[in-house]
């Protein structure tokens, strides 16, 4: 009981030190932020955050995890009953809506992995990779044949990537003047075929 006890322990402190990581990278980016400063913010010394994480590429590492397991939680939270991806999407957005801590250093660290040696660089190449190949398979699925006007599922898919990208940045510039779900299920009804029908 004991040992148990103190495995939910561990794994809340490590949790709350992600947590904490996570706000400061998205204030700071990854130059700026420093284990000192996470380790102020979770209450413990620095010595006590680097006997979870060895350092802060290893930090930086369990964080995109943080981020990628948020997501999932979200997918499976939010998958039960829908009839297409694109309404899919348009919740997963809006779920992301309440998690702008998550959003503005998802967003902060995609930025600074342009440059060259940026230790989330590789992270970056791979998940976005894996979005195409992701959002051009269901979008093939969900709209059948080619969205209107000729794009091709593939190009559609890096179209829509880049339309998240930019709504969630101006969202977290301009909360109030950016609704970002509602701006999301606008522009996925530009790529239905029937879209113009109705």
């Amino acid at each position: 009981m004991r040992r148990a006890q103190g495995r939910a322990g561990h794994e809340d402190r490590r949790r709350a030190i992600l947590e904490a990581a996570l706000e400061v990278f998205a204030e700071r980016g990854y130059q700026g932020a420093t284990i000192a400063i996470v380790a102020e913010r979770v209450g413990l010394s620095q010595q006590g955050v680097l006997h979870y994480f060895p350092n802060k590429q290893a930090l930086l590492a369990n964080v995109l995890a943080l981020r990628d397991q948020n997501d999932l939680d979200v997918l499976l939270a939010t998958a039960q009953g829908h009839a297409t991806t694109l309404n899919f999407l348009a919740e997963l957005v809006e779920r992301n809506a309440e998690r702008p801590g998550i959003v503005q250093s998802f967003t902060v660290l995609a930025a600074e992995s342009v440059t060259q040696d940026h230790p989330a660089r590789a992270y970056f190449v791979e998940r976005y990779a894996q979005a195409r190949e992701m959002l051009t398979a269901l979008l093939e699925r969900d709209l059948g044949g080619d969205p209107p006007r000729g794009i091709s599922q593939r190009d559609a898919a890096v179209l829509l990537i880049a339309v998240l990208d930019g709504l969630q940045q101006q969202w977290l510039l301009s909360p109030d003047d950016v609704d970002m779900p509602a701006l999301l299920r606008k522009f996925l009804q530009l790529i239905r075929p029937d879209s113009g029908s109705s």
